[in-house]
């Protein structure tokens, strides 16, 4: 008696799933369809290339034994691959492999097979390897030139530890969040450096959020969605820099939760960077936040004197430039606020020092900071500007984040969507949603009213004028 084809995978799924673990069947074995059994021959359908080659990687040898104890020893395998034709929307089936797979849908060959990855990479041309990949990390922070004080201990520990044993620590995701200019970016770099030096077979990845986003979009419009998926799905570590900025972005936070998931499961390494703890981002999923808070959310603080001394020594050290200890330390005693502005003013006052062929004195470091502290533009958030409108009109600002329609706080909400606008670089959707979960709409027609009650309305003017010195008085 023939067994059907349904009765004969169905023995090959019961093997299987003794041999793996539940969740790995359910994300592998599943989503394959049995399509036809001819002269000891089993032909299945497996749902994109990059399953067919994870298959192919991580189960050759319990597939082989599947079917050889289901079959007899003439037993074969063979794969129908769904691919996404780009002129078509409809997928269609081709086996594997085929010398060009928009016009050869029939060739078939029994397994092993060996063929290149065809998906499309949004990194570097299409048709290269895996380990083809340009990591994108920038080889000048490393460890090494990362100060370590009690402002980035913790955070600066675990990233060494996430790095020595990528997706085998507790520390998945490793979320370290903190304010401007305070190392995050450089932290990050500095993981997936160390890990590429350790383990040079593991695919990282550093991208900044705003382009994973464009990457997005554009296979929305290329109708390559499965291809970009798949390609994040194959990195071994996957560094996203400003997570904040999905904030408010559905369809880009869907698809990074589908990769999230499929990194986690497979114990590959996430590392993100945002400038808030996963508590205080809003406009993000609640299931994305529930994962950020699976592995360690570590914050990077304003560096104290001492570790600022040691980052203007460090830096003096590789640029191999000599500065007295006084004026060194005046400096770290003048910038406080971050890393980056301490270390611009150092370069001010040497770039001042050189053109003008003048000693580095004490003097000219006072000089220097002065027109330094007052020509920095500190970056401006979205919180403070509401506090600030909140402050000038006394309201509390679960007031203007409400639905309430009163006008005051209509006008004072306005204000504040106005100013987001003009003085930070968020995207009209997330100052919508930091304005009580407001629409793009909403915030333009805000701007639009402010503009035009400026032109007819003295008092409103003074208002914006009074609010602008407040907020640029903090700026300055």
């Amino acid at each position: 008696m023939h067994k059907s084809l349904e009765q004969v995978w169905e023995n090959c799924l019961q093997l299987i799933k003794d041999n793996v673990s539940p969740q790995n069947y359910k994300t592998w074995f599943e989503p394959i369809k049995p399509i036809k059994l001819e002269n000891k021959v089993l032909t299945i359908e497996v749902p994109s290339q990059f399953v067919y080659e994870w298959l192919e990687e991580h189960y050759l040898d319990l597939l082989r034994k599947t079917i050889k104890l289901e079959l007899g020893v003439p037993g074969r395998l063979e794969y129908s691959i769904v691919m996404e034709n780009i002129n078509n929307s409809q997928p269609y089936t081709v086996k594997f492999p085929a010398k060009n797979s928009n016009s050869l849908k029939n060739a078939s060959v029994a397994m092993p097979l060996d063929i290149s990855s065809t998906i499309r990479n949004p990194f570097i041309i299409p048709g290269l390897k895996k380990l083809d990949v340009d990591s994108q990390l920038n080889v000048s922070y490393t460890f090494e030139n990362f100060i370590e004080g009690d402002c980035n201990r913790l955070a600066r520990s675990a990233g060494y530890a996430v790095a020595g044993k990528p997706g085998g620590t507790s520390f998945n995701p490793l979320l370290v969040y903190g304010g401007v200019g305070l190392g995050k970016t450089h932290l990050a770099h500095a993981i997936g450096i160390e890990i590429k030096n350790s383990f040079p077979n593991k695919t990282v990845l550093y991208v900044p959020s705003d382009r994973f986003m464009h990457q997005f979009v554009d296979s929305v419009k290329n109708n390559s969605q499965n291809d970009f998926v798949h390609f994040y799905q194959m990195i071994d570590v996957l560094i996203i820099d400003d997570i904040q900025f999905l904030a408010g972005k559905e369809k880009t936070q869907d698809v990074f939760f589908q990769i999230f998931n499929h990194l986690h499961q497979n114990n590959k390494q996430i590392i993100l960077t945002s400038d808030k703890a996963p508590v205080d981002l809003q406009g993000m999923e609640q299931r994305l936040l529930s994962r950020f808070k699976w592995g360690l959310s570590a914050d990077l603080q304003i560096p104290d004197l001492e570790t600022r001394i040691a980052i203007l020594k460090k830096k003096m050290y590789v640029d191999g430039i000599e500065i007295p200890n006084e004026i060194t330390e005046y400096i770290a005693m003048s910038i406080t606020s971050n890393v980056r502005e301490l270390e611009g003013a150092l370069i001010s006052i040497i770039a001042q020092s050189s053109l003008n062929k003048r000693p580095i004195t004490l003097e000219l470091a006072k000089q220097m900071i002065d027109k330094f502290v007052k020509n920095t533009v500190h970056e401006i958030s979205i919180d403070y500007i509401q506090k600030v409108v909140c402050d000038y009109f006394d309201l509390p600002l679960e007031v203007l984040k409400s639905k309430t329609r009163k006008r005051e706080v209509v006008q004072a909400r306005q204000l504040a969507m106005y100013f987001s606008k003009s003085m930070t670089k968020s995207s009209l959707s997330n100052i919508g949603i930091h304005c009580g979960g407001k629409d793009h709409a909403t915030v333009l027609h805000a701007c639009r009213t402010v503009n035009n009650l400026m032109e007819t309305d003295k008092k409103f003017k003074t208002y914006v004028s009074d609010i602008q010195k407040r907020i640029q008085v903090h700026d300055k």
